[in-house]
């Protein structure tokens, strides 16, 4: 009998990576992709994409999405207390696990694996411990296709957002870049690969700075962008 989990869902390579990963292995059933959403953007918590792209996006996967507001500045104690209070509903619901895209930051694992634990829930970590670069290589050749949402301009400068995530942007990180972005260099956003029943069309938009560090390269919908 396959467990039942939901996915934890930033719209970017590694929880792509990650569900394509527990897809093949036939032993889960995926009830959700659940997404982080801030309030006053509506757009995914940090990698900054449109609720309407992430929207397309589970529907061009196939799963149902659970999404979870918080504010803009939210503290942990506000993010734990929307986290729990879903997965709670989700555990009601018959889901035993939940399915994350981290690597190796054992401090996030452990963070994460405190809560399942409130929630009486239990962590798979698909890409734990599996080395950063033939990941990378790895999702390109499966035929994913993603273009970087953000960049961290404390490491990677500001021609790097809005960029495909592709062998030449891979070649072009600087030696102390993962070329996963587990660190927090980059985000994405992906729009096409091996379990998406139609590729996702958008446009680039503006780069813009926030929080004097951060740039972010807005994506549009193609349909509404050209209207």
């Amino acid at each position: 009998m396959k467990e039942k989990v939901v996915v934890l869902w930033s719209g970017g390579k590694d929880s792509a990576l990650a569900l394509y990963e527990i897809m093949k292995s036939n032993s889960f059933e995926v009830a959700a992709l659940l997404t982080t959403m801030t309030n006053d953007y509506d757009r995914i918590s940090i990698h900054g994409v449109r609720r309407v792209l992430l929207e397309r996006q589970a529907e061009a996967l196939g799963f149902p999405l659970e999404e979870m507001f918080i504010v803009k500045g939210a503290s942990d104690v506000d993010y734990e207390r929307e986290l729990l209070k879903l997965l709670t509903e989700q555990r009601a619901k018959g889901v035993v696990a939940v399915v994350c895209g981290d690597i190796f930051l054992e401090d996030v694992r452990k963070y994460r694996e405190r809560l399942l634990d409130k929630a009486r829930l239990k962590g798979v970590f698909p890409l734990w411990n599996r080395n950063t670069a033939e990941l990378a290589r790895g999702f390109l050749k499966l035929g994913f296709k993603a273009v970087v949402t953000v960049v961290d301009g404390n490491v990677l400068s500001k021609e790097f957002a809005g960029r495909d995530y592709d062998e030449g942007f891979l070649s072009d990180l600087p030696a102390n870049v993962d070329p996963c972005g587990e660190n927090g260099e980059f985000h994405s956003f992906v729009y096409d690969g091996p379990i998406f029943r139609e590729k996702i069309a958008f446009k680039k938009g503006e780069v813009v700075l926030r929080e004097n560090r951060f740039y972010y390269c807005d994506l549009l919908l193609a349909v509404e962008h050209e209207k």
